[in-house]
């Protein structure tokens, strides 16, 4: 399994990025569930967002209303739309796959790389 995220980058307060997270070697992309973590230097990786194969979706408190985590099972990728970006927001930000539940405190199987966002104010 390899997950590939793409369109991290330096932006100003309030601006908007969208992350892509594109996966292969899954076999059945739909069977899983994917989501994002994000970390910053000396702290721990922090869930940020989530997509069931249910359909439920799942976001950490700091995000609600701002952050959206889409999904294309066609395309075998997966998305996270971050609108009004803070310097709080400023992390690598890793694209995360498992057969299981992925929620704050558990440690998906498949991680990728991780893409920098740096928010400056």
């Amino acid at each position: 399994v390899q997950l590939v995220e793409s369109g991290g980058g330096l932006v100003q307060a309030g601006d908007s990025l969208r992350l892509s997270c594109a996966a292969s070697g899954m076999g059945n992309f739909s069977a899983y569930v994917v989501g994002w973590f994000r970390q910053v230097p000396g702290k721990e990786r922090e869930f940020v967002a989530s997509w069931s194969w249910s359909g439920s979706i799942y976001y950490t408190d700091s995000v609600k209303g701002r952050f959206t985590i889409s999904r294309d099972n066609a395309k075998n990728t997966a998305y996270l739309q971050m609108n009004s970006l803070n310097p709080e927001d400023t992390a690598v930000y890793f694209c995360v796959a498992d057969l299981s539940m992925i929620l704050r405190g558990t440690q998906p199987e498949f991680w990728g790389q991780g893409t920098q966002v740096t928010v400056s104010s």
